[in-house]
């Protein structure tokens, strides 16, 4: 096993121990999101976008860690994480300024990785996570971050 791949098995087993331990979901993704912003140095910014059960085919910005973002509503099929919302499918992108429809957080992203929460058939969110570094997102990340997608969902 290489290094990054035992981060990676003790980030899931620990968000696992944060989704049983924690008082409330809110406060779960919360400490899930500073794990990863703290624990993997490519991840600058860590959240979780939120389908708004008041306004459909709408995301609505959750626990993050990282700076404020302007993006606290995003419609399903805008921006990358508008279309893995709609798409249901993960988005990893590695050059987010050769995207057409990419909302920008901020100007010193370079990439990004989108991973939605399904629970069943349902769409409950997803997980955004934003780089500052081009071309560091891998399938690694990918794998992790649909783990603990999984765990997340059956939390709802």
């Amino acid at each position: 096993m290489t290094q990054k791949e035992i981060l990676w098995d003790t980030l899931l087993d620990k968000s696992k121990t944060i989704l049983s331990e924690a008082a409330d979901r809110e406060e779960a993704m919360q400490h899930i999101c500073a794990l990863l912003h703290r624990e993997v140095p490519h991840y600058d910014w860590v959240g979780f976008y939120m389908v708004d059960p008041l306004a459909e085919g709408q995301l609505v910005l959750g626990p993050y860690s990282g700076e404020p973002t302007e993006h606290v509503r995003i419609p399903f099929g805008t921006g990358i994480c508008g279309q893995a919302a709609e798409s249901r499918k993960t988005f990893l992108v590695n050059d987010v300024k050769a995207e057409s429809n990419y909302l920008a957080c901020s100007p010193d992203v370079e990439s990004e990785i989108v991973v939605p929460i399904i629970k069943g058939k349902e769409l409950i969110g997803e997980i955004d996570i934003d780089s500052e570094t081009r071309g560091v997102m891998s399938e690694n990340d990918q794998k992790l971050l649909e783990a603990i997608a999984r765990e997340v969902a059956e939390y709802f």
